[in-house]
């Protein structure tokens, strides 16, 4: 393949079904699961709802999403479903609402990966600085291993997969038994009514499901993506369901709420409570493995994101332009140099107020692409005048309307301050696309 197609060069169809499963389960499974028990404790074992509605809608939107892998296979993923359904002004503010999650989403798991390290080192802990210094220093280790290439980036994905799912397992099994079923009641301390409380909840743990179509997007490296790719998505979320939801109710068993809410690393303290102070140190240090590959699989998105939408020429062409490694150099280092500095404006509320404020920008943005993606496949086969019909047309229509419906409430749970922030963001997209469509039309007439 020539080297100015997508995912050209030395790693092009290097990911199959292991290393894209992997993708979904590390960009899933990371940061989420090791910080969100601290912040679900607030509202107390009623978050477990959050859990299983957010499972529910996670599940409609991976369906969703293997289905469009199928009909579009270029790079870019909810970019390029939603440019091939809605046009080019909605692809781009959706590559622009997408890129604005995925380094939004590295900070946070940077945040969470430093309150890990400082469990297992009571320095990093002690010193906001050095805590700053470490989840600066892994964002731009993994950068620079994903200007490498992808099939590194896949090789340390799979590894740090299998690594992080052990303690989790051992956890969501062995765990059951120091449930102390006191900590189960009362259900709701948020002093919210139980669907507020719930709503919120699941805003918060839409995060640990950010990344479920990570193996949509660099469509152009995967072995066979019109199969690999639905598969991959499905399974993922499967796993990364079961592990959730067994994991936060022993969390929540085992520690009262309020001692839950005020860790920086919850299950550290929770593998502590259960099995000693050894268990807790290979737990945390479990987490640490845990956060450092979904860090990778975000970093690896985005690159792969604006290089899709600069191909489009709706991103500046800066974006698009690979290094000699075949990878999108610029668009890693740029999108990194963002979430470097989000991290840093953030830092000061303390671990988990940064973390919480993140993680709820990096939902809002992406809800508008999964909201839009939701009916993509609906708006697809009506522009190519496919002939859906009475129950296809019923079943895309239905699907659709579950997954936008699911994206909408999220959004709801968000809160105003966060859904305000992340609309600012989106519309100063604007100027850009003006800028790009004037520079476009001048490059055609010189």
């Amino acid at each position: 393949m020539p080297s100015n197609t997508a995912n050209s060069g030395p790693d092009t169809r290097a990911l199959g079904l292991m290393a894209c499963t992997a993708l979904v389960v590390g960009n899933m499974i990371g940061s989420g699961i090791f910080l969100l028990p601290a912040s679900l404790a607030a509202f107390g074992p009623i978050a477990l709802g959050g859990w299983l509605l957010t499972s529910a809608g996670a599940l409609i939107l991976a369906i969703i999403f293997g289905r469009l892998s199928q009909l579009v296979s270029k790079t870019g993923g909810p970019y390029a479903y939603t440019q091939e359904g809605y046009g080019e002004f909605a692809g781009f503010l959706i590559a622009w609402g997408y890129w604005i999650a995925l380094w939004t989403g590295n900070a946070g798991v940077a945040v969470a990966l430093a309150g890990y390290v400082g469990f297992l080192v009571p320095e990093v802990a002690a010193s906001q600085s050095y805590s700053l210094a470490v989840a600066l220093g892994a964002i731009w280790l993994l950068t620079l291993v994903n200007i490498r290439g992808v099939k590194e980036a896949g090789v340390i994905q799979v590894i740090t997969t299998v690594l992080k799912l052990l303690p989790l397992i051992l956890i969501g099994t062995l765990g059951f038994f120091w449930v102390d079923l006191a900590n189960y009641s009362p259900l709701n301390v948020s002093g919210q009514s139980n669907l507020s409380a719930i709503s919120a909840a699941a805003a918060l743990t839409l995060w640990a499901y950010l990344g479920l179509e990570s193996a949509t997007v660099p469509s152009g490296a995967v072995i066979n993506p019109e199969k690999t790719i639905p598969r991959a998505t499905i399974i993922g979320v499967l796993i990364a369901a079961a592990v959730y939801i067994a994991v936060t109710t022993v969390a929540i068993g085992v520690l009262p709420s309020t001692t839950l809410a005020q860790s920086s690393a919850p299950l550290a303290d929770v593998a502590e409570h259960m099995w000693g102070s050894t268990w807790g140190v290979l737990i945390a240090l479990g987490a640490v493995i845990a956060t450092f590959g979904t860090l990778n699989g975000f970093t690896l998105l985005t690159g792969q994101v604006p290089y899709g939408a600069a191909q489009d020429r709706v991103f500046p062409a800066s974006m698009g332009r690979l290094s000699r490694f075949g990878t999108p150099a610029n668009a890693l280092v740029f999108s990194n140099l963002l979430a470097s500095i989000l991290v840093i404006m953030n830092f000061s509320q303390g671990l988990v107020g940064a973390f919480n404020s993140i993680i709820l920008l990096a939902v809002m943005s992406s809800l508008l692409p999964y909201a839009l993606c939701a009916f993509a496949e609906l708006m697809i086969r009506l522009k190519g005048k496919q002939g859906l019909q009475g129950v296809g047309l019923f079943k895309v229509g239905l699907l659709g309307s579950l997954g936008f419906l699911y994206s909408g409430w999220a959004l709801y749970g968000s809160g105003a301050e966060t859904v305000f922030l992340g609309t600012l963001l989106i519309v100063a997209a604007v100027p850009l696309h003006v800028w790009m469509k004037w520079h476009n039309a001048r490059a055609e007439r010189s």
